[in-house]
């Protein structure tokens, strides 16, 4: 991997891992163009930056919210920050399971799969286009509300699903003001990315992952594509959810689904 393909890949990552037009699928697609044959290794530990970069992203765009909840956590007592902490937790539980006992086989089994990215990748439109025309309410999210989205996001783990395109549009569905859901959808994968990326960290670090294609380097500039591009996403995503503007990102799932779709099968 050269450090354009790491700039570009980095860009792809920051950008579609909040808008909702799936990360996954997106990164798996740029690779596929660039030709790149990553060992598994190797495309993990590209991949883990990535995703530590966008993470950072969450952390900046959203420190008073998380500096908030830390605030409210510290003193041991049932707040609003605490019910808010315990929402989190609960939507965690399903893909935590569904990462813990099974990801290792998905990512094995549908890496470099783009004929399940683009069937994905329409399902994500239908999602966006589904929660466009969704009635708009102010209902704050509830218990059964996390765990059904902590749903979404577990199924989201099938490279072609827009992670923040499923959990946005099952929130903006179950009825919650869409603000609220963007909010909550951005904050409920921070302790997985993060959880996740450190564990992976420790074999990058002891050189397990590294292979000779992906220099520190490459991986650096990744990691800084990644997050400031990231940020900037993160902020137009915002502002497009309450502006009730996904169904732009709908026609664009659509479309590219039936490019890749048909490049499949012709």
């Amino acid at each position: 991997m050269t450090p354009i393909q790491a700039l570009i890949l980095g860009l792809i990552q920051g950008l579609t891992e909040f808008l909702p037009v799936s990360s996954s699928g997106h990164l798996e697609i740029g690779k596929a163009l660039f030709g790149l044959e990553l060992s598994g290794a190797q495309s993990l530990a590209f991949d883990v930056v990535v995703h530590a970069g966008t993470a950072l992203s969450t952390i900046v765009v959203f420190r008073k919210d998380i500096a908030q909840i830390i605030t409210g956590l510290l003193k041991f007592e049932w707040n609003a920050e605490t019910k808010f902490a315990s929402f989190v937790l609960l939507s965690m539980l399903p893909a935590a399971f569904i990462g813990l006992v099974f990801e290792e086989e998905i990512g094995t089994l549908f890496e470099g799969q783009l004929l399940l990215i683009g069937g994905m990748l329409a399902l994500t439109g239908l999602l966006l286009f589904l929660a466009d025309r969704a009635k708009e309410t102010r209902k704050s999210v509830q218990g059964i509300d996390a765990f059904v989205i902590g749903l979404a996001q577990a199924v989201a783990i099938l490279p072609g699903i827009s992670r923040s395109g499923a959990t946005i549009s099952t929130s903006v569905l179950l009825g919650i003001d869409r603000a609220k859901a963007a909010r909550f959808s951005f904050l409920m994968v921070l302790p997985i990315i993060l959880g996740k990326a450190f564990l992976d960290a420790k074999d990058i670090v002891a050189g397990e992952t590294m292979g000779e294609e992906v220099s520190g380097a490459v991986l650096i500039i990744g990691l800084l594509a990644a997050f400031l591009s990231g940020i900037a996403a993160c902020n137009w995503m915002i502002a497009l959810v309450k502006r009730s503007q996904l169904k732009y990102f709908s026609y664009y799932c659509f479309a590219v689904a039936a490019i890749v779709l048909i490049s499949q099968l012709v």
